[in-house]
């Protein structure tokens, strides 16, 4: 990742509430001939005994299952709204235009469970994105139980204990405050990704400029 101090994300809840608001991340390794595999899953963060814990599953006996398999170690890249910036918004308008985006990844080591362990995950998943209403025809509990177990036999349930967690959230962060309103009022005219990376912009405003 770009290793620039001013691109770091400093703040810890601010890092854990942006793996839970953009928890579709890709799930990657390297097999056995060094080649490298990749999925994409819903994965949800935890804390237990101390330790940052990942949870999510998989189908088996898929080149990414056999590959997690073999190779423990794998990394998680949670992604969310990016953006286009033209170096025409700046004060400086002669300078190569940028990206501004905000990305975290954690690097752990991958263990498979069991099938208690394989409910309890599509519980939280389904009850995440169904606005935890339980009532939803779509939980584990309200599914008929021949679909349930013909469903267990295919997926298995992962926990990833993370070793390490590496971030950029670029937003413009080393541009003067002129630069920074204007890439703001711009972004804003753009798409819900513009408006989006906008509106992170204006939460830190004060924390890019605290003399203002």
């Amino acid at each position: 990742m770009y290793d620039l101090p001013y691109h770091k994300a400093k703040n810890e809840d601010g890092i854990k509430e942006f793996i839970s608001r953009y928890p579709f991340a890709f799930l990657t390794g390297c097999d056995s001939e060094n080649k490298p595999v990749a999925t994409q899953v819903p994965v949800f963060i935890e804390e237990k005994d101390g330790r940052k814990i990942l949870r999510g599953h998989i189908m088996k006996n898929t080149d990414h299952h056999k590959t997690f398999l073999r190779n423990e170690n794998v990394l998680v890249v949670f992604t969310g709204h990016h953006t286009y910036v033209s170096g025409t918004w700046y004060s400086n308008p002669y300078t190569p235009s940028t990206w501004n985006f905000m990305s975290v990844h954690a690097k752990g080591v991958i263990r498979f469970l069991d099938d208690s362990a394989l409910i309890d995950v599509l519980r939280m998943t389904t009850l995440h994105f169904e606005n935890n209403n339980s009532q939803s025809t779509t939980i584990y509990d309200n599914l008929p139980s021949d679909y349930t177990q013909r469903l267990m036999k295919a997926i298995v349930a992962f926990e990833i204990e993370v070793k390490e967690i590496d971030t950029v959230f670029k937003l413009s962060q080393d541009r003067d405050l002129t630069s920074y309103h204007n890439i703001i009022r711009k972004l804003k005219e753009q798409d819900e990704s513009g408006r989006a990376i906008a509106a992170e912009m204006e939460k830190r405003e004060r924390e890019v400029f605290p003399h203002g």
